[in-house]
């Protein structure tokens, strides 16, 4: 049953990635003849096929650089695609509109052909363009949580950051800035919540230089994490490794006192790809039983569609995972799929607090449109 969905599921995957490509090829070649007559169609198909296939070419055990090579090409095409395609289809059907109310003329004119490619691609560069840049930034946001338990009459700082993705293009740029932004605002408590790496360890250009940048990273009580779902596979090992190397404490199904203020605990991914070993996720409600719910309960998972889980043992669950979409209209879809996919959500007053980052990193393609890449400081606080 599961190899019959598998199937079903990859003849569709060809199917749409296919169809979607071969639309948009054909309206390129449209456009581009308009402009150099008699272009070269072979060479046009295989340059159109090279990055369109990269995206499953990086999947074949191939050399490190070429594997590398087609990481590259595939990352960028994703994201130049998925607009290229949209406003393509977009200045199509507003064309068959405006030929069906009689404005525009069939067949078309060549002004009209030449100005629908022209304006689809101009489009195209200027969002790429700015997704590339602000995909560079990041942005504080902040979040006061009051939760009534007598350890908390003086406020905890909590700095939360997830899905780096460390080994995917352009993962490794912006640790300084995140170290940085978050030592300027002098924390009490650090938080990584998962997808601390993406899928292969050995995909990270320079692990010693990571690793000293976050043993850089300086608060009160320390710095701690959780695994998300690309945290696992053949090299989890390394990934292990490297955050002890890191002075960054692991918890997995774990918890731990903080000062005899507050309980932290990480819950290892309900989904990892490949595996976590050994390892495995404990069942909730059993896991939750044997910590102590007099002092605040604090839950590092990092999938929020796990919170259901969660009763009002617990009073503050931070998660990442979903990225916020990362690109338009990525954020209208993961809204749809999650109960909560940012910001701050409590279902009702005896529900624990949720906060769900949208990630301090990129995943696929580096680039954030419609979003941004964070760091969430939450100050937790008593009723006073």
């Amino acid at each position: 049953m599961n190899i019959m969905r598998f199937v079903i599921m990859f003849i569709l995957l060809v199917i749409v990635y296919g169809g979607s490509h071969f639309y948009t090829a054909q309206r390129l070649y449209q456009w581009l003849n308009l402009i150099i007559p008699n272009i070269n169609l072979k060479i046009y198909i295989i340059i159109f096929t090279i990055p369109a296939l990269s995206m499953f070419l990086r999947f074949i055990p191939l050399p490190f650089v070429l594997k590398s090579i087609f990481n590259y090409i595939s990352a960028y095409w994703l994201g130049v695609f998925v607009y290229l395609f949209a406003f393509t289809l977009a200045a199509d059907l507003i064309i068959l509109l405006l030929n069906l109310i009689k404005i525009i003329p069939t067949p078309l004119p060549q002004k009209v052909l030449f100005c629908k490619g022209l304006i689809a691609l101009l489009l195209t560069t200027c969002i790429v363009s700015f997704g590339l840049f602000n995909a560079n930034r990041i942005k504080n946001v902040s979040y006061n949580i009051k939760i009534e338990k007598p350890s908390l009459q003086s406020e905890i700082k909590i700095a939360v950051i997830s899905d780096l993705h460390l080994g995917s293009v352009q993962s490794e740029s912006n640790i300084a800035k995140i170290v940085q932004g978050i030592n300027d605002s002098k924390q009490d408590i650090i938080c990584i919540v998962g997808d601390i790496f993406n899928d292969d360890f050995k995909m990270i250009k320079n692990p010693a230089k990571a690793a000293d940048l976050f043993k850089s990273l300086k608060s009160t009580y320390g710095v701690y994490a959780c695994l998300g779902n690309h945290d696992a596979g053949k090299t989890l090992n390394e990934m292990i490794n490297f955050l002890e190397q890191s002075n960054i404490k692991l918890l997995n199904d774990e918890y731990t006192i903080i000062d005899n203020r507050l309980v932290l605990a990480g819950r290892l991914d309900s989904s990892p790809i490949g595996g976590f070993g050994s390892m495995k996720r404990i069942d909730t409600k059993i896991f939750m039983s044997s910590i102590n719910t007099e002092l605040p309960v604090v839950v590092m998972d990092h999938n929020p569609s796990n919170i259901h889980q969660y009763g009002n043992e617990t009073d503050l669950i931070i998660s990442g995972h979903t990225h916020r979409g990362q690109i338009f209209p990525g954020n209208i879809m993961t809204n749809a799929i999650f109960t909560i996919d940012y910001g701050h959500y409590q279902k009702d007053a005896n529900s624990p607090h949720v906060i769900v980052t949208s990630g301090a990193g990129t995943w696929g393609t580096p680039m954030r449109v419609g979003t941004n890449n964070e760091i969430a400081n939450i100050i937790l606080c008593g009723s006073n």
